[in-house]
């Protein structure tokens, strides 16, 4: 499948990056930093990851149940896993692997999940911008990057509130390959969107992903004390990670690569941590934040049925 051969690029890319720099950084010093980790930290830091997922695991569900989708909670769950592994994709379009799961087992249409997917990421945005304000003042760049981000959600939402707008973005969305064959069941699920974007779901939806923010920030303060690491307080911390990740969001790479890894330790090197440690940190930040997801990403397709589809399956 070509999707799987993009896979394979994409994690040689990451490796190859990833290589280039521990060496760059020198690979010795690296490995000494690597050997200070404290492995009691491990199990809390795993335990935190997980039950993040579940966490927006909750979102998803509750976006379902909005648009009179009913599927067994193991199913959903494992279903909502399998987006996991296509995250790598760049601008997170393969996480549309789930719509077309819910099709092909339960024979939900595209038309209804396509838009939840969507969503999906707009509540990622929305909770990343709220728990940004958490410790903003703590890092002045932030701020900057976070008042593009909320007029960028204002104008998501002006979108949402106009069809014409709306249909207009869609036919953008025709224009490339990868999401060409969902442009259909988008553009007949307006009324969807525009459902689960109002009313009590918002608050829902948007505290349940700020919950995950969060979560997400403690596990990045647990792995700088895993290194020895204190002088960086946890309202410091929280705007310093969002800031990295909303920069990768705007580079439309497969998780922000590079952008992330790159901002996020030059954010801690101006706040004291030494070059090396920087990127020995964020390297591992990102192996238990993104790269364990995407494992267990994998296992779930596997075990829901999505790496049997072909190419002709997936556009039924």
């Amino acid at each position: 499948m070509k999707i799987i051969n993009k896979i394979v690029i994409i994690i040689i890319a990451v490796v190859g990056l990833y290589a280039t720099l521990l060496i760059a950084s020198d690979i010795s010093t690296i490995s000494d930093k690597i050997s200070s980790f404290k492995i009691e930290f491990l199990p809390i830091i795993i335990l935190l990851v997980t039950s993040g997922w579940f966490v927006i695991f909750a979102r998803w569900h509750l976006l379902l149940k909005n648009s009179k989708i009913f599927i067994p909670k193991k199913d959903s769950l494992l279903i909502f896993l399998s987006g996991f592994a296509l995250t790598i994709i760049p601008g997170k379009v393969g996480e549309l692997i789930k719509s077309q799961l819910l099709k092909t087992k339960f024979e939900v249409p595209r038309s209804k999940t396509v838009p939840i997917v969507m969503l999906e990421q707009l509540y990622t945005l929305i909770g990343l911008v709220i728990v940004s304000f958490f410790g903003i003042w703590f890092f002045e760049l932030g701020a900057y990057v976070l008042g593009f981000f909320t007029a960028l959600l204002i104008f998501a939402f002006i979108l949402i509130s106009s069809r014409k707008v709306f249909n207009k973005l869609i036919s953008i969305f025709g224009r490339r390959k990868l999401t060409a064959r969902f442009v259909e069941p988008l553009s007949s699920s307006y009324d969807t969107i525009k459902q689960s974007t109002k009313g009590p779901i918002v608050f829902y939806a948007s505290t349940l992903t700020t919950i995950f923010w969060l979560i997400e920030a403690v596990v990045v303060y647990f792995v700088l004390l895993s290194f020895g690491i204190d002088s960086i307080e946890f309202l410091r911390v929280i705007p310093t990670y969002a800031t990295s990740l909303m920069l990768g969001f705007l580079s439309f790479l497969p998780m922000g690569l590079g952008v992330v890894e790159g901002s996020l330790a030059s954010f801690f090197s101006l706040q004291g941590i030494e070059v090396s440690l920087s990127l020995t940190v964020v390297i591992i930040i990102r192996i238990f934040t993104r790269w364990y997801g995407v494992a267990v990403g994998f296992l779930a397709l596997r075990l829901s049925g999505g790496l049997t589809f072909d190419e002709e399956s997936a556009k039924t």
